[in-house]
């Protein structure tokens, strides 16, 4: 199983942190749209490490299609290839308040959004007339000065991140992939995620050899119990941000837990970061997130995705683990056998 880590430095360190991280055998970087821009940190790095790299993700909503098809054309070409695109929609209060954009039918608009983006892609690459019409977005105009013509890269993979059943349905009718939301359960997994997936590729007459899904767990990881309280810690706090939205409420389901969201609602309101960590307990924590050494960490995602996923996304919130601790989790992860899909699906 191949491994992705988050690339979260500032952009005058980016560089050095990619380096730093390859160093340590991870298959590829992910950003994601955190305290940096979602792009610049991957152009960055991309003409001197070389390492796979993916949005994870990019918001769509406050973005024009085009605008997000330059910039994964460019990000394709400057790293030799080894760019996908991963785009996601939010929530409606981030949309409107924090990126004062327009917010209606989520699904439909990522799934057109998507299929944009791909329509331009192809237009470029195919020399044909660029001619999209959709219901939210159109593109028909394509001069010859604007059109940066075919990619010796090809083009890149377009994945899409999603949760509910309408949207993961979306993602496995249009897009290359999916990108599964760190926030879940083994049980909501395999229940309502997987489910949707074959829904969609049955409703588009697609093959699940076609279409990559590529989960990101929660990790927290330690050898002694220092370590190990420091983690979990860490990952407790994200849990309780990510459990105090209502879309995560069919998640919390799953583990028998939708009693806590409205508290986590309310307290996130008043900032009560502790309060809201208190409501987080082992048994949930365990439910939600990997946490262990390297080998049980390893483990627990084999279990959840071995016989799905080809490559998981790491992520580490809210704490730095060791070296050795990463070393030795890609390590195991590595081991890991890649299945047989179309089976598995």
């Amino acid at each position: 199983m191949k491994v992705d880590v988050h690339l979260d430095a500032r952009p005058d360190r980016v560089v050095a942190r990619a380096a730093e991280l390859a160093a340590l055998g991870v298959d590829g970087l992910f950003t994601f749209e955190g305290r940096h821009d979602v792009f610049l940190p991957l152009a960055a790095v991309a003409p001197s490490v070389p390492l796979d790299l993916m949005t994870n993700v990019a918001i769509a909503f406050p973005r024009s299609p085009l605008h997000v098809a330059h910039a994964a054309y460019d990000l394709h070409l400057a790293s030799g290839g080894r760019f996908r695109l991963g785009l996601g929609s939010q929530i409606r209060p981030h949309i409107e308040n924090r990126y004062g954009a327009t917010w209606s039918r989520p699904a439909a608009r990522m799934g057109e959004f998507v299929t944009a983006v791909k329509a331009i892609l192809t237009a470029w690459q195919s020399g044909s007339p660029l001619n999209f019409r959709g219901e939210f977005t159109r593109h028909t105009l394509m001069p010859p000065n604007f059109d940066p013509g075919p990619s010796p890269a090809g083009v890149p993979p377009i994945l899409m991140g999603g949760l509910g059943p309408l949207m993961v349905r979306t993602a496995a009718e249009v897009a290359d992939g999916l990108l599964v939301m760190p926030f879940h359960t083994e049980e909501h997994f395999r229940q309502h995620t997987m489910s949707a997936v074959r829904a969609g590729l049955d409703r588009a007459e697609r093959e699940p050899a076609d279409f990559a899904v590529i989960p990101q767990a929660m990790v927290a990881v330690g050898r002694n119990a220092a370590e190990q309280e420091h983690a979990d810690a860490a990952v407790r706090r994200l849990i309780a941000f990510y459990g105090s939205t209502p879309a995560y409420l069919p998640v919390l389901k799953t583990a028998g837990r939708e009693g806590i969201q409205p508290r986590l609602n309310e307290l996130s309101k008043r900032g009560a970061i502790v309060e809201m960590t208190e409501l987080i307990d082992d048994e949930l924590l365990s439910e939600i997130a990997v946490c262990g050494t390297p080998d049980q960490c390893a483990e627990q995602i084999e279990r959840r995705f071995g016989d799905v996923a080809e490559r998981v996304c790491v992520y580490f919130p809210g704490y730095v683990p060791s070296d050795r601790h990463v070393i030795d989790l890609v390590s195991a992860l590595h081991r890991i056998p890649n299945p047989v899909v179309p089976e598995s699906l």
